[in-house]
């Protein structure tokens, strides 16, 4: 399929990423960009107590948007994470507290307003929709906004219709009310806030398009909205980055340290490195093309997976986070941790499997079975006498080597590694 033509540098932009999968009228959106300046917002749930890789996506859009003259606002669902959003869900959501949901709901915009300028021009605006649904009334709601929606409609949806029919299944009417919440989310900013698109990822385009046909009934017709969906962040296997998945990758250093980010991104697989070049950094694309061929003629070095990884922890945490998680790196790799502060050495050893050793002293043989480097004696003592096993970037090659706590990093991490990339960690209480 031929890309389409369209004249405004985003929409250019946006479709020489891969960024642009469903859409209203290309065309209709383009020359509404090139007719004025416009405004355009996507909205965060306050479902954990951080943003995560997935939302980061769409944060950057929202970045770039600003950088080509447009006024992006941020929502964070104050009201709309007290339901639930079915999307992307085979069961029912647990509630959270109310309390719990105002307390992240400070902790996605404090994240937000990292990302984006609220300044000049193009200054970028943050709302909480609880400011507007929090205050209507059951009544109210269902005359005014509910009236507009068929449920027959509702069931088409792909975020309702696969939840209907499954075994024990089904969907409540909390989880199945959302989509007009959020349409209404979308009406309201372009009645108030004169906002005329809407993005998101390709999981929401249901509740995307239904905020389309609430302004137009509400609003008129004549009112120009638009709207357009982001393809879900996803492995080469098809399966999605996010917390819905568990593993998840989060924006918050607390619960993900720049040193996992930066490890994360730096063993991307080979087959997307370029579609995470290409829709996760603000990198020119003519930079990202000319990183892709210096990959394609020496793939084992990772150029490429390594400007990937210095770029997003960059945009997450800084400079200096992305300074310290690639000297973290070269020391683990370098079997020279000792060379860590406590705190980098905490964050080097995070993603390494852990297992508790017995008190006192073990030899060398049994630790290489404990940690679960070898399954039998046999094949443990072939790799030490090989030189295979190293502690502290040292080869240990006498299997009847006694380890203490003298060998073990700050007297408790005994760091074992087999090769060049598989790591134990041993810890005595």
């Amino acid at each position: 399929m031929s890309t389409p033509t369209v004249t405004h540098p985003f929409l250019q932009d946006l479709l020489a990423r891969g960024l642009l999968q469903d859409h209203t009228d290309l065309a209709a959106l383009d020359a509404h960009l090139t007719s004025g300046q416009r405004s355009l917002y996507v909205g965060f749930d306050p479902t954990a107590p951080s943003l995560h890789i997935g939302n980061f996506q769409q944060v950057l859009v929202l970045k770039r948007a600003q950088l080509f003259g447009l006024k992006p606002i941020a929502l964070v669902g104050g009201a709309t994470g007290l339901i639930g959003d079915p999307g992307g869900r085979t069961s029912e959501r647990t509630l959270n507290p109310a309390e719990t949901v105002q307390e992240w709901t400070q902790k996605l915009r404090t994240q937000l307003e990292r990302y984006l300028d609220f300044t000049g021009p193009t200054a970028a605006m943050m709302v909480n929709n609880f400011d507007w649904l929090g205050s209507l009334s059951t009544v109210n709601f269902l005359r005014d906004v509910g009236k507009h929606f068929s449920v027959n409609m509702m069931l088409n949806k792909e975020a309702v219709s696969s939840r209907l029919g499954r075994d024990g299944g089904g969907i409540s009417y909390t989880e199945f009310s959302y989509m007009i919440l959020q349409a209404y989310d979308f009406a309201h900013l372009c009645q108030h806030h004169h906002c005329t698109i809407q993005f998101g990822g390709s999981d929401q385009w249901g509740n995307i398009t239904a905020g389309l046909d609430l302004i137009r009934r509400t609003l008129g017709a004549e009112v120009s909205a638009h709207c357009f969906s982001l393809p879900l962040l996803t492995k080469a296997d098809g399966t999605k980055m996010g917390k819905s998945v568990g593993g998840a990758v989060w924006l918050d250093a607390q619960l993900t340290s720049p040193y996992q980010l930066y490890q994360f991104w730096l063993n991307a697989e080979d087959s997307m490195v370029e579609t995470y070049l290409l829709r996760m950094t603000l990198l020119p694309l003519n930079e990202i093309s000319h990183i892709m061929a210096e990959f394609a003629a020496n793939p084992g070095a990772r150029l490429a997976q390594k400007r990937l990884a210095q770029e997003v922890v960059t945009l997450v945490h800084g400079a200096a986070a992305t300074t310290t998680a690639e000297r973290i790196s070269a020391a683990f790799f370098a079997g020279a941790l000792e060379t860590l502060s406590p705190a980098e050495m905490h964050d080097a050893l995070a993603g390494a499997p852990q297992t508790a050793l017995p008190p006192g002293p073990i030899a060398l043989l049994d630790a290489v079975v404990t940690l679960g480097l070898a399954p039998s004696k046999t094949q443990a003592r072939e790799l030490i006498t090989s030189g295979a096993i190293t502690i502290g970037g040292e080869k240990r090659t006498d299997p009847a080597q006694t380890l203490t706590p003298a060998d073990a990093l700050d007297g408790r991490y005994l760091v074992l590694k087999k090769g060049k990339k598989t790591y134990h960690v041993g810890v005595w209480a």
